[in-house]
């Protein structure tokens, strides 16, 4: 057992390009010794850090070291939603020594002094001590989502091409809001997402047009060498007719012109007419992250 004996807690509203690093060793280290899956949509983060403007009333970073080591880790998502989403993790040579408690802790402390109601605890559906942990917070199980990767590019690709994909303008960040809450439900109340800023940070938002009308949207972005689909949706009285189908090919081949070397997407396991489409496209689920979620209506 490696003892700890110069700690010390960094917290941040963004990380640095230096925390991204570090933050990604760890992260790497913990995948390779556990097999598990983290969310902690560090490129995300790191694009946003270096436009958004700085809140000091606000952290989502929270880095505990031993020395000049990274040893310990967790990481708040809230961007343009409600509620907030909490992932981390722990060397595998400093378990056990109450870091991830003592970090935790920091982060509940930064709930309580947000308005967001519920908090989201992530976990891979494989991890028994994440698991653990979440049933000590008293948190109840919300949802999983699939993380899938594209395997079989053989699958036949033919795209029919009846709709055209526009990139987003700032004009349509009202549109694109509609259509989240349609598709995923969020706060129609958040901030709106101006497509021209994202595209900034390597975030490239298309509206799905059929015969000059907005049919759906598809977000795309580059982490690394992986390309990331998300954000997809169709109207409802457009489902059926396979547009869903043809977003996600055109999608597929955007990403493929930037020489991304592999290709990703999430989907709710209750999902099961995406997830179908899904895997007649040549995705298959490598992962599965579980959801908890704590609701300060419910705290003693």
């Amino acid at each position: 057992m490696v003892p700890i004996k110069r700690p010390s807690i960094v917290i941040k509203e963004f990380p640095s390009y230096d925390d991204y690093k570090r933050v990604t060793k760890l992260m790497e280290a913990c995948i390779a010794h556990d097999n598990l899956s983290l969310k902690l949509e560090l490129d995300y983060k790191l694009s946003h850090s270096f436009h958004e403007m700085k809140d000091i009333n606000k952290s989502n970073e929270f880095m505990f070291y031993e020395g000049e080591m990274l040893i310990g880790y967790i990481g708040i998502c809230q961007f343009g939603a409600e509620v907030m989403e909490v992932n981390g993790m722990v060397h595998p040579d400093y378990r056990r020594r109450g870091v991830f408690s003592r970090l935790y802790g920091l982060v509940e402390g930064e709930w309580l002094r947000r308005s967001s109601e519920d908090m989201l605890l992530l976990s891979d559906h494989r991890s028994r001590s994440g698991h653990a942990f979440i049933k000590s917070t008293g948190a109840h199980y919300e949802k999983s989502e699939y993380e899938m990767f594209l395997m079989n590019e053989s699958v036949e690709k033919t795209v029919s091409r009846q709709i055209s994909l526009r990139k987003a303008m700032n004009k349509d960040a009202e549109e694109i809001a509609r259509q989240n809450y349609i598709f995923f439900q969020t706060d129609p109340s958040t901030e709106l997402t101006l497509p021209e800023e994202e595209a900034k940070r390597g975030i490239d938002i298309y509206m799905a047009e059929l015969e000059q009308s907005c049919i759906g949207k598809v977000h795309l972005n580059r982490e690394g060498s992986t390309g990331a689909i998300y954000g997809l949706g169709v109207l409802p009285e457009y489902r059926g007719r396979g547009y869903g189908r043809e977003i996600l090919l055109r999608s597929i081949e955007k990403l493929d012109e930037i020489k991304v070397h592999d290709i990703k997407l999430q989907v709710a396991v209750k999902n099961r007419n995406a997830l179908s489409l899904y895997q007649t496209c040549g995705f298959e689920e490598t992962s599965t992250m579980d959801y908890f979620k704590l609701a300060k209506r419910n705290l003693k």
